[in-house]
């Protein structure tokens, strides 16, 4: 089902599509096959919405998005279940992306009020000058299938915190997530036509309507950079804003100083991490030559123990990649990298054993002595693939690191202050982790810069991106 305008309803065409369980192939569910003109019906219920929605005290605000963060919470162990079965990461993940989730409905719950004009000095002494921030108005959202709760509410939250109106375009491959998420909303009392949810199996022409639709203010993608610069070019054609979060190729720096087992650890930890299907997951991991074996074994030790399956089974700690297409993509790399020279230390195949083979499973992959004329160097893998290159000068490093079209996260491993304000200043990312493998929450902005993306999402920067600043002049 459709959500639009506070009711539920099935899409004009009355179309349907299934959601299918990438562990084992099983239909989990249908949802509504959601038209342009479906979407066009949401965008102008929004519109309506928004006069009475942004004339609201930011209080009033406040309170709904509190609300919708206690049932949310109420409900995370059903809503992890959910995306366990639909996404296929391990359970206990899942249980982490739901909280983490609602943590961006408190965080922004709060945020509302705290959006503070100014008063500035004037150069005049019988003049003053005040801004205030507006709405933008109507918001159309795009969200992925890899994180498809948490960022449902990192961009619903900030824009309903600020005012706006939200039009919420789900991925194709998880709708049951959206539509469990969504409930939350409904639930929670928004007034009708605030929150609107469009799921569908082909999101050309909800795209089409959301960069064409005069009443559409703004939109908000996280998603692939091929699609971000289409979205992003259609955007400036009619003078709509926009905000990408794009593809990562991040760099994982292990330095001479460095313990290289606690490395290992920690990049293995956050390598597999939704089985590599992030935007900030490390795909490069750049290793001292000093420390490269011990690093290698410590990491192979941690990939080989990785227990593939459904993700509501008790010990999995792999679950399946999406589809086809991105099983092939994965090993296409794999593969790329062998034939030119890199050593397999782990995986490196197709997981067909038992019940594994009706899922999309990709072995705990470990590539050794990785250089820059492989595919796997250059190309965001999304892929439970680990990359390692020696080096031996710290210079040589920050350059190898910087030498991409991305710039969304990084990763430093070392024990020396002085380094880890050189890498953290000296990197080209947008987000750094120094010794750390989770450098995100509500409170922080998160972003890229180069091809990764326009804008930030959490933060105050967050509900900052949904705000027109409104001056005046008075004479006194």
């Amino acid at each position: 089902m459709l959500f639009i305008n506070g009711s539920w309803k099935e899409a004009e065409n009355g179309k349907t599509f299934e959601s299918i369980n990438p562990a084992s192939g099983e239909v989990l569910g249908t949802a509504a096959d959601g038209s342009r003109r479906d979407s066009a019906e949401a965008v102008k219920a929004a519109a309506a919405a928004l006069p009475g929605w942004s004339e609201k005290t930011a209080y009033q605000r406040s309170a709904y998005l509190y609300k919708a963060w206690e049932i949310m919470m109420s409900r995370k162990e059903q809503l992890a279940r959910v995306m366990s079965l639909e996404q296929g990461k391990p359970f206990k993940a899942a249980l982490g992306e739901v909280v983490y989730a609602a943590d961006f409905l408190l965080w922004f719950a709060e945020e509302a009020k705290r959006l503070y004009g100014e008063i500035i000095q004037a150069p005049r002494p019988d003049q003053r000058f005040l801004v205030i921030h507006k709405p933008l108005g109507v918001v159309a959202a795009i969200t992925p299938w890899n994180y498809p709760i948490s960022m449902i509410t990192r961009k619903a939250a900030p824009a309903l915190a600020a005012g706006c109106t939200v039009v919420l375009k789900a991925a194709e491959t998880t709708p049951l997530c959206a539509l469990e998420t969504f409930k939350v909303f409904e639930e929670a009392g928004f007034p009708p036509g605030v929150v609107n949810l469009i799921t569908t199996s082909d999101p050309v022409p909800i795209g089409e309507e959301f960069v064409s639709n005069p009443l559409v203010k703004k939109i908000s993608f996280t998603g692939s950079t091929e699609v971000g610069r289409m979205l992003a070019s259609r955007a400036a054609g009619n003078m709509k804003k926009i905000a990408l979060e794009l593809g990562g190729h991040a760099p994982f720096i292990v330095l001479e100083d460095a313990d290289p087992v606690h490395a290992a650890k920690g990049a293995a930890m956050v390598k597999f991490l939704n089985m590599g299907q992030a935007c900030i997951s490390p795909n490069r991991m750049y290793v001292h030559r000093s420390l490269y074996k011990t690093f290698l074994e410590t990491f192979q030790a941690r990939a080989e123990k990785m227990k593939a399956g459904q993700g509501i089974v008790d010990g999995v700690s792999l679950g399946p990649l999406m589809n086809e297409e991105a099983l092939g993509r994965v090993d296409e790399q794999v593969r790329d990298a062998l034939a030119k020279g890199a050593r397999l230390l782990c995986g490196g195949k197709r997981l067909t054993e038992g019940n594994l083979a009706k899922g999309f499973f990709y072995a705990a992959t470990l590539l050794a002595d990785v250089t820059p004329e492989m595919r796997i160097y250059r190309e965001e893998t999304f892929g439970p693939v680990a990359a390692v290159i020696p080096f031996d000068d710290e210079d040589e490093v920050l350059a190898m690191a910087n030498d991409t079209v991305y710039g969304l996260a990084a990763y430093v491993y070392t024990n020396n202050l002085a380094k880890a304000f050189k890498f953290f200043e000296g990197l080209d990312f947008a987000i750094i982790g120094i010794n750390d493998i989770n450098p995100t929450a509500a409170a922080l902005p998160f972003g890229g810069m180069k091809e990764s993306g326009i804008g930030r999402e959490g933060a105050r920067e967050g509900i900052m991106e949904y705000l027109e600043r409104k001056s005046v002049g008075l004479s006194v």
